[in-house]
């Protein structure tokens, strides 16, 4: 079981780095919650492998300093109607 968890870490983390993605699709792409990628990038991947952990984290603090522009773009395509 425990290996388990290790090897889908991993492989999130891979993930997240190789297409600089999102936690939310990154969920959608493992089919698991955000909460579950969340947890699994920011406390399992620190004691397995501390150099993924550190490139995933920048994506995600790079991801977090864009959200704003990301949800307005959102917003603006919403109200054009497409």
């Amino acid at each position: 079981m425990k290996e388990m968890l290790e090897y889908r870490a991993i492989r999130l983390g891979e993930y997240i780095v190789e297409n600089k993605a999102t936690v939310r699709s990154a969920a959608k792409k493992f089919g698991v919650s955000k909460s579950t990628v969340h947890k699994d990038v920011t406390e399992r991947l620190m004691h397995i492998d501390r150099e993924l952990y550190k490139q995933v984290k920048n994506v995600l603090e790079k991801n977090k300093s864009e959200r704003h522009i990301r949800g307005g773009l959102a917003t603006r395509r919403k109200y054009k109607g497409e």
